[in-house]
């Protein structure tokens, strides 16, 4: 007969922070819903620049109810989101948070990422019976809202970064693609890495590919509408077979760790490139120990890796399971094993690593 393990004494100072730790959590959580709503309703817009405001002024100029704009804008007053002159009872959008609440062109634009939040909340159901069955969820399964999250979150860092920093770092890739060079994009998704290295590189011919179909219609669409269809071509198809030789440059943006077979990707890049091509893989910023992850960027790719990476590796033949966390190590030893035989970090941020293999 088995005896119970003794309890332990509770620390109440130790209780009580972590219980304020998670009221903050709570506010996050919910606020989550807010920062998605003041996104779809311009309510962040409409503030940027226009100084303080009462809450009947902003709903005026939004075509909103004054009242759910009034407890929207407390709620952002008590996050820190906005500031409140209690005299006027005015509200200001301080230009920091404008730069990143309300200007899609910057760089650190975020509410792109709310509107991935709120889809996982909406999958819940399918992750916590995927954690009972071992089952995957792939990407396609996901709720719709996660495409259009996913596309708005990333496409400030690599507009801000791609073609300035990442490109450069690739050796004598950015040459080759001023000249007239032949670029894969697997994984596209809705085509933005493709669409702004067409736009940068008006010599060189682009063909993007994707597993998930509405994904590529997207991204046709989205061709069209920035001018570079004559020059892209958008398709169906899996990063174990996707069509085409000769690349000269093979890139894969945050994508290598959802599949289910990375190193049979990896077999596939190599037998796809130049000879002198380049492959760029552009993956989430991680170290090599979870130890080492265990800081608020990593707690948000585990928790992305989670709902979305991990589920979608393990819907997919093999299962790897990689995780948004695999580490620059276990990458670079998957390259190698593929038959790469240079692999090196070209570039980094804070948020990701960019590994260049080369035969």
């Amino acid at each position: 007969m088995s005896t119970a393990a003794p309890q332990q004494p509770l620390n109440e100072a130790k209780l009580h922070e972590f219980v304020m730790r998670s009221v903050g959590e709570m506010g996050a959580a919910m606020n989550a819903a807010l920062i998605v709503i003041g996104d779809k309703l311009g309510l962040y817009k409409a503030m940027a620049g226009a100084g303080a405001m009462t809450p009947a002024e902003l709903a005026s100029k939004t075509g909103t109810a004054e009242r759910y704009v009034r407890e929207w804008l407390s709620a952002q007053a008590a996050g820190g989101l906005v500031t409140y002159d209690a005299a006027g009872g005015r509200y200001t959008l301080p230009p920091e948070q404008a730069f990143a609440l309300a200007e899609e062109a910057s760089p650190v634009f975020l509410p792109g990422f709310f509107h991935i939040v709120a889809a996982c909340m909406k999958d819940e159901p399918k992750i916590s019976e995927a954690f009972r069955s071992g089952k995957g969820v792939g990407w396609h399964e996901h709720d719709p809202g996660l495409f259009a999250g996913t596309e708005r979150f990333f496409r400030p860092n690599y507009r801000a970064h791609l073609v300035k920093e990442w490109i450069p770092a690739l050796g004598d890739t950015e040459a080759k693609l001023k000249g007239g060079a032949r670029v894969a994009d697997v994984g596209c998704g809705l085509g933005t890495s493709t669409i702004l290295m067409a736009q940068a590189y008006p010599n060189s011919t682009f063909a993007g590919s994707d597993y998930h179909a509405k994904s590529i219609e997207m991204a046709g669409e989205a061709a069209q509408r920035a001018g570079v269809a004559d020059r892209v071509k958008f398709e169906v198809a899996k990063a174990k077979d996707y069509p085409g030789k000769n690349f000269d440059l093979v890139a894969f943006f945050d994508c290598l760790h959802d599949m289910g077979d990375p190193e049979g990707a990896a077999r596939h890049v190599r037998e796809t490139l130049a000879p002198d091509g380049a492959w760029m893989i552009v993956e989430p910023f991680a170290h090599d120990k979870l130890e080492d992850n265990l800081n608020p960027i990593g707690r948000v790719y585990y928790a992305a890796s989670t709902m979305l990476c991990t589920p979608a590796s393990l819907s997919q033949e093999v299962g790897l399971a990689l995780g948004a966390q695999a580490g620059e190590g276990r990458l670079a030893k998957i390259l190698r094993a593929a038959g790469f035989s240079r692999v090196r970090r070209a570039a980094e941020t804070p948020f990701n690593i960019v590994l260049e293999a080369r035969r």
